[in-house]
């Protein structure tokens, strides 16, 4: 079979449900948004706009699905749902062999995101905890990981234990500190300065930590009615959570002052949401993905509120990773596969259905392929996961506006 497999798929701003009421491009609460409407396999084959993909690696090396990817310069980190964490370089990842640079095993259970800070690379794991890694001799032939602390610090769940006020009750007879998760960290993200860390948990709270010190600075407790998901934060600095309860909050910190605040909720999905990603232009683009198989595009109006502006229909089963690059968005699914899809002033259409895993894709993680300059076409680097416990590295190709 032909590795590269070449499609495009039109958009559509008319559709509604009384035009077809049964369609999965379509849904009663979202008659009125413009949608970008993915065709079947054989149609986007007849549409050959010379979008192309073609899968170049299948990682090996974790014993049980991978949970959680980023890159970080020349490495790709990995983490597991068996508490593995593997560091991969990048020049390895062109062929089936192993590429795995070290590995470490921490805590219990999944982890469930990873972000990179300079040197420094943090975990969010299902035992409750967060931990800080060093990247040490990153620059030579035999880089490795190293333990720098667990979140929170000893220091920091000493000092709160002494004093009652910062106790907190997690259930009927028993409390905890409020720097403590009490539940599976879900996400993290750093704040656009790189001096804060944010993490959400299915505990439903929202923290804060300092980067250069990792004391947790900030608590917001009951910040969904739910699991909290996903987290993403806005280049003006807002921060995103979505939850199990079908909202997606905004927080922000005024000027000069120390505590964040709600300052929205966006409450057009009709299930849980799974995955938040930001744009990456100047003005404020928000993609959320549910299990109601929709990613609803978001943007920032005059006023500063977020409105709902679009959304993007075709997967067959529940959203569960997004990832953005350019003008791009990228996403994975229940239904085991990964679309991308363009967006250029507000038109949406979809460039690609990516087939290839026997499991819902979980996580991914997309980047722009420098290596080979055209003027015709532009190249990037996806990476996905599946529950099927495949890593695949897929090179995309994309024709210019």
């Amino acid at each position: 079979m032909n590795p590269y497999y070449q499609t495009s798929c039109s958009s559509n701003d008319s559709i509604t449900e009384q035009e077809n009421p049964t369609s999965l491009d379509t849904q009663p609460s979202f008659h009125s948004v413009p949608s970008a409407i993915s065709l079947s396999h054989d149609q986007s084959l007849s549409l050959n706009l010379g979008t192309q993909h073609q899968c170049i690696a299948t990682l090996k090396g974790q014993n049980t699905y991978t949970s959680s990817l980023v890159l970080a310069g020349k490495f790709l980190f990995t983490g597991s749902s068996d508490k593995e964490i593997c560091m991969w370089k990048q020049k390895a990842l062109t062929s089936t062999i192993d590429g795995i640079v070290d590995t470490v095993i921490a805590g219990k259970g999944a982890v469930k995101s990873l972000v990179i800070l300079a040197d420094k690379v943090f975990s969010a794991h299902q035992d409750h905890k967060i931990r800080a890694w060093k990247i040490e001799n990153h620059n030579s032939d035999a880089p490795n990981i190293v333990h720098l602390s667990t979140l929170p610090l000893l220091s920091d769940r000493a000092l709160k234990f002494m004093i009652p006020k910062n106790h907190v009750k997690i259930r009927r007879h028993k409390k905890s500190t409020w720097v403590h998760h009490v539940d599976t960290v879900s996400a993290l993200a750093l704040s656009n300065d790189e001096l804060f860390l944010y993490s959400v948990s299915w505990d439903r709270t929202l923290k804060i930590w300092r980067t250069t010190d990792f004391k947790c600075l900030e608590s917001i407790a009951n910040a969904h009615d739910d699991a909290i998901n996903a987290l993403a934060i806005s280049q003006e600095g807002d921060v995103f959570t979505g939850s199990a309860d079908n909202k997606i909050k905004i927080w922000r910190r005024g000027f000069e002052e120390k505590k964040h605040s709600l300052v929205g909720t966006l409450e057009k999905h009709k299930s849980g949401v799974n995955a938040l990603a930001v744009g990456e232009s100047t003005h404020s683009v928000l993609y959320s993905g549910a299990c109601d198989r929709s990613i609803l595009v978001w943007e920032k109006n005059e006023g500063g509120d977020m409105v709902l502006v679009g959304a993007l229909r075709g997967h067959k089963k529940p959203i569960l990773c997004l990832a953005v690059v350019a003008d791009l968005v990228c996403s994975g699914s229940a239904d085991k596969t990964v679309r991308v899809w363009r967006g250029v002033e507000r038109c949406y259409s979809c460039l690609t259905v990516i087939q290839g895993h026997n499991g819902p894709v979980k996580c991914l993680t997309v980047t722009s392929d420098q290596q080979i300059p055209s003027d015709t076409t532009s190249s990037y680097v996806l990476y996905t996961a599946s529950l099927d416990g495949e890593t695949k590295v897929w090179k995309i190709f994309i024709p210019l506006l």
